[in-house]
């Protein structure tokens, strides 16, 4: 990707729009002015978007937090499968009222971000696609007064969901989709349900092809091993297969993987299929967060030119929601998965050298601004370093789905 000006004059966050299928369908890109005054130029934000999110490519729903950017995006023409959210006191703005129309017919997807406190123009109601109401603010929950029975004008997104009752009681009430994810929630309520920790038939089998690449064990071993889960195989072959590996030939075969590979670059995409390997609904989403921030890690540190640092910032970024898949604290679940020591420093003791990109992480994925800063002023990475990576982890997350 080219750099741009823009990248380091904002900050930026990403959270998932999740269905009642528990699937990610769009993501939200929060873009946070670095200072208020600036003038950020929209042609630059929209080619970086388009980048990773092209118009024939996923949906992805703009949240920008600046009102003059945003009302330059209403007269940019976007592509239809990027989301544009419209604050409630903008769209309820007569003199927006042109712009939104004209941005609506011209096949552009608006989205109203909170609950109106004045009444919108009617010319500009049939312009939104969905509303995004936040849990706290929903007078279908909170207000005795509210009419019942009554549908909603507009399909509704809710946001500010912290739990899974909380996210099942949305979609009863007719939600499109839940914006982010009660991730440990979701996590704690799977386990009580079954009664034990989250596992699944498959995950055995990847834990000793971990232990046995870990030991660099004969091919021969590897291959019985993965030979007693033919399925496992299949979706081994397809993650180094994808875009996202980068390989110029298609490997065809695990000992053929292992001879492109070596035992070091295989022990990654382990990692990512142990992350991944749950059939639980509920963890769907927690899955697709493990491979954003495996991806994410890794482009952080893509600069150092170290490939064994970015290796283990993969794996470490895959493995850090383990602990709630697994229910088990990291001190004793990597007993029995061996990582690297930097990698158990980080998740078992919040420790060395790459506990602070953990931080960022969360930032980025919390769509919190002051954590953001902080985080990249402990790390002394620039903004625009950042956002670019943010967007490469993306981009390679798109091409692994």
């Amino acid at each position: 990707m080219n750099d741009a000006a823009i990248l380091g004059q904002v900050a930026l966050g990403y959270s998932p729009f999740i269905d009642r299928k528990r699937s990610v369908t769009a993501t939200r890109l929060t873009v946070f002015p670095l200072r208020p005054d600036a003038v950020l130029d929209v042609g630059q934000l929209l080619h970086e978007v388009g980048n990773v999110w092209p118009a024939t490519g996923a949906r992805v729903s703009l949240n920008i937090v600046s009102e003059s950017l945003l009302q330059e995006l209403l007269l940019a023409r976007p592509s239809a499968n990027l989301m544009v959210e419209v604050p409630s006191f903008m769209a309820a703005d007569p003199a927006n009222v042109d712009a939104l129309c004209a941005l609506h017919s011209n096949g552009g997807t608006l989205l109203l971000k909170g609950r109106p406190l004045t009444e919108l123009p009617r010319a500009v109601l049939p312009c939104f696609k969905y509303s995004i109401i936040d849990l706290a603010d929903d007078r279908r929950i909170n207000d005795p007064s509210a009419p019942a029975g009554v549908t909603r004008n507009i399909a509704h997104v809710q946001s500010g969901v912290r739990t899974v009752a909380d996210m099942e009681a949305s979609f009863a009430r007719g939600a499109e989709a839940v914006l982010g994810w009660p991730i440990d929630d979701a996590v704690t309520t799977t386990a009580a349900r079954s009664g034990k920790a989250v596992t699944a038939p498959g995950m055995a089998a990847i834990v000793e092809l971990i232990r046995q690449v870990d030991k660099e064990e004969s091919i021969e071993r590897l291959e019985n091993t993965l030979k007693r889960d033919p399925a496992l195989a299949f979706k081994l072959l397809r993650y180094i297969n994808s875009p996202a590996f980068g390989l110029r030939v298609e490997i065809s075969s695990f000992r053929h993987a292992i001879m492109m590979l070596g035992y070091k670059r295989l022990k990654r995409w382990l990692a990512l299929l142990l992350a991944t390997a749950s059939k639980d609904v509920n963890l769907k989403p927690v899955m697709f967060a493990a491979v954003r921030r495996g991806l994410l890690m890794e482009e952080l540190v893509r600069s150092s030119g170290d490939e064994e640092m970015r290796n283990e910032m993969f794996i470490c970024g895959v493995f850090s929601l383990l602990d709630r898949m697994f229910q088990q604290p990291f001190a004793q679940l990597l007993d029995s998965i061996p990582v690297p020591e930097r990698v158990r420093q980080a998740l078992a003791e919040n420790t060395g050298p790459y506990q602070p990109y953990v931080e960022l992480v969360q930032a980025i994925e919390g769509e919190a601004l002051f954590e953001f800063r902080d985080a990249a002023d402990k790390l002394m990475m620039s903004v625009s370093e950042i956002n670019r990576a943010v967007l490469r982890a993306l981009l390679a997350a798109t091409e692994l789905e």
